[in-house]
């Protein structure tokens, strides 16, 4: 059943370059991006996610991730107890608030 799939998508893309549809395309001829957080992610939430943040939307999901890595690095930069303490806090609240971001999000494409 998959190698039909397969089979079907590759005529399909086979008969798109024939056509010339798949010419002039963002990044033609160019290596695809290397995108390491993308191995966690769905491959339909990572097409999704790219084509929010191309539009300029971007989920709280990638905006929390993205606060989560500063406080990371504020983090290792931290050089007291006193000074983690703040930042520990503030990293536990992000990591909270990213699984709450992540599982209702999951939620609402099941049903």
């Amino acid at each position: 059943m998959i190698r039909r799939i397969r089979n079907l998508i590759e005529r399909q893309m086979q008969k798109a370059v024939l056509e010339g549809k798949l010419q002039g395309l963002k990044g033609e001829g160019k290596p695809l991006e290397n995108r390491p957080e993308d191995a966690f992610v769905s491959a339909g939430d990572a097409a999704g996610f790219r084509m929010m943040a191309e539009a300029g939307a971007l989920p709280e999901e990638i905006l929390i991730k993205k606060e989560i890595a500063a406080q990371r690095n504020a983090l290792k930069a931290a050089k007291s107890d006193a000074e983690r303490a703040p930042i520990l806090a503030k990293l536990t609240d992000l990591e909270l608030r990213y699984n709450i971001a992540t599982e209702a999000r999951q939620k609402f494409m099941k049903n």
